[in-house]
């Protein structure tokens, strides 16, 4: 087993603007990482299974809901230790900062923001824990860019709902305890329910066969007349806004995490590159890896200043959905294409498990499609700048 030797560059002496809440919290989430993560990720994602072992130091590092106030189990950190402790997980793996990022951004909190106080004190304190887990069910078979068009629907009967309808591509799914569901109701209208496992007619196959996020839990939503108490109805906002709410947050936290994965690759192509000698000296002097990794460390300086000050403006309330598209867009493009030219550093070694580049490669695959793709992001800019709508 190689030791992870992961040293995270800052070139522009980023840690400057941090404080010591935020440095605290990224170098303890950095720490678990090379503990509990690195030693056996490549291994879980050549078997194409999700560590749950690794749950229990999640939760103990504050990777669930760290912005939730302590009340409910949070931390009660800021929009910038979230974002650092999701480049620090991810820096481990896509999937692994997923399970967190899905848990904290698309289940505890719209439970917090939209839910009522029985909802908050009966659910938060358990998912911030770990000892429940989360899912989030907004995508369906036949509508993923255009969630609107969902066709998971509920019925008034009585003393509960009826649920029926499909979601797809839901990390988490296989094991979560209780999934977060966007359906609409007899009006047409989209609401968020709290469906939780055990209710009849709920399953949850899981997904195979997977190139991208292979040390992830991925699956389906299944739901026959579920029969869903009104008490899990999350009262507190309705319509695709709801939804898209918990998006921003999630989107957010892509976009801190993409730099993770950008840096790794990077430090696993320079300490390669000075190590590696051929036609008589490190293939690190030579200038087309000098190219290679100085365009390397270019870009992540600049998604780590973009990040950075999206993480202000979210602490300020100010960050606007199209800031947040801007940022998951950029950071995990970049992230994307230094991890291919990471790759090309090591040569036919990049291809192998005893480096991460291959996972981070694949991975990203997924990141730069899932919770809005690549082109919708772009789009969702030209609307903003524009003031025209492209989607219709």
């Amino acid at each position: 087993m190689k030791p992870d030797l992961f040293e995270a560059p800052d070139y522009y002496l980023l840690d400057d603007l941090l404080d010591e809440e935020h440095k605290l919290v990224r170098d303890a989430t950095r720490s678990w990482v090379k503990r509990a993560v690195s030693p056996i990720i490549e291994e879980y994602a050549q078997k194409a299974e999700f560590p749950e072992e690794i749950l229990a130091g999640l939760a103990e590092i504050g990777a669930f809901g760290p912005y939730i106030p302590e009340q409910y189990g949070g931390a009660g950190l800021d929009q910038i230790s979230y974002g650092l402790i999701m480049q620090e997980i991810e820096r481990g793996d896509s999937g692994v900062r997923s399970t967190a990022s899905v848990q904290s951004s698309l289940v505890m909190y719209p439970i917090f923001a939209y839910g009522n106080e029985a909802q908050r004190e009966k659910y938060l304190p358990k998912l911030a824990s770990g000892e429940w887990m989360g899912c989030f069910g907004l995508t369906e078979p036949d509508h993923g860019s255009n969630p609107a068009g969902m066709v998971t629907n509920f019925k008034d009967a009585g003393d509960h709902y009826l649920l029926n309808g499909a979601k797809l591509w839901i990390s988490n799914a296989p094991f979560a305890d209780i999934a977060i569901v966007w359906a609409k109701n007899e009006e047409g209208r989209i609401h968020g329910l709290i469906v939780e496992r055990g209710m009849e007619g709920f399953s949850t196959p899981e997904t195979h066969n997977k190139w991208s996020l292979r040390a992830s839990a991925t699956g389906e939503l299944i739901f026959d007349n579920v029969k869903v108490p009104k008490d899990n109805l999350l009262e507190g906002k309705s319509g695709l806004g709801a939804p898209l709410g918990c998006l921003d947050s999630a989107r957010y936290g892509i976009a801190w995490g993409a730099i993770g994965a950008a840096m790794d690759c990077y430090d696993t192509a320079l300490r390669y590159a000075k190590e590696r000698v051929q036609f008589g000296k490190p293939i690190a002097g030579t200038q087309l890896q000098q190219k290679k990794l100085a365009e390397m460390i270019t870009e992540i300086t600049k998604a780590q200043l973009l990040a950075f000050r999206l993480g202000q403006l979210r602490n300020e309330g100010r960050a606007t959905t199209a800031q947040i598209s801007m940022a998951k867009r950029n950071n995990v493009e970049m992230a994307l294409n230094i991890a291919r030219e990471a790759r090309q550093v090591l040569g036919g070694m990049g291809i192998t498990g005893e480096y991460s580049i291959m996972r981070h490669m694949m991975n990203l695959e997924s990141v730069i499609t899932y919770e809005g793709t690549h082109d919708i992001h772009l789009l969702i800019t030209g609307a903003d700048i524009t003031g025209i709508s492209a989607f219709k």
